[in-house]
């Protein structure tokens, strides 16, 4: 066993094995969920619930962009591995649509319904979690950035604590050599979720301000020490592009932060 999935294993307390395993894709993936009767009907209007309403509200809002110097040439550069907060997936999910880009979606109720949903904004699940089928999950987002695709973290998720990073992409990033970019959108006056990401609902109409860090690499298969410092980098990159998204969505259509079309 490396030291880098030493290192993910103490972290998500799981087991690693050392067989060498085909990836699993969202196409191979042969876990099969039984759910009743009345959580297939919740799965089926939750989906188009939610799909309705990022695809309606999304494309209301006044959006600028802000990329640090060093960042990706644009929105739509690959591969990357894009890392943000969890309360953003709505507003995200809308604005990175139609890439095929891969997001780790867990095999709970939600992660069912959220994998539906992303679907259809042309996003691609890869089954697994932090809790439930990390190496799985691990590989199959391996795999996806292997085949020139972008994927994309929550990386407070899936139960948080809130804004406190995993170390899943900095791994990813040691394993594959890929830069790693912090993003994050900010909503003005959101409304806001009682759950533990406090989730954001943009307000229709209202503007929002995507701020993206400067890409940086971590070392292939690096000591525990050096991961360590990739991963409060990555910490540092997560707050530092919140903060200044929440601190200027305000501004957003002033000559500094003009409206874009996203």
């Amino acid at each position: 066993m490396t030291l880098s999935l030493a290192f993910f294993q103490s972290r998500y307390n799981v087991e690693v094995s050392t067989a060498t395993t085909a990836p699993a894709g969202p196409a191979q993936d042969r876990h099969k969920l039984r759910f009743t009767r009345r959580e297939r009907v919740m799965l089926w209007l939750i989906t188009w619930l939610g799909y309705i309403s990022i695809r309606l509200i999304g494309r209301t809002l006044r959006y600028s962009v802000r990329i640090e110097e060093g960042g990706p040439s644009d929105l739509r550069s690959h591969p990357l591995i894009l890392c943000f907060w969890h309360e953003g997936i709505f507003v995200s999910t809308y604005v990175f649509r139609d890439q095929k880009i891969g997001v780790i979606s867990s095999h709970s109720f939600d992660g069912e319904y959220t994998g539906r949903i992303i679907s259809k904004f042309k996003y691609v699940p890869i089954k697994g979690s932090s809790s439930k089928g990390a190496i799985r999950a691990f590989l199959g987002s391996r795999r996806h950035l292997e085949q020139g695709n972008t994927v994309a973290f929550t990386s407070d998720g899936p139960r948080g604590p809130a804004h406190i990073a995993k170390p899943g992409p900095v791994l990813l990033g040691s394993k594959t050599g890929l830069p790693l970019v912090a993003f994050h959108i900010a909503a003005e006056k959101p409304w806001r979720l009682r759950s533990w990401d406090r989730a954001m609902i943009p307000k229709p109409f209202s503007r929002a301000l995507l701020c993206m860090s400067k890409q940086f690499t971590v070392p292939v298969d690096n000591s525990a020490v050096e991961m360590e410092r990739c991963q409060a980098e990555l910490q540092a990159a997560q707050e530092r592009v919140r903060n200044f998204a929440e601190q200027n969505v305000g501004r957003v259509g002033e000559p500094e932060f003009p409206v874009q079309k996203i």
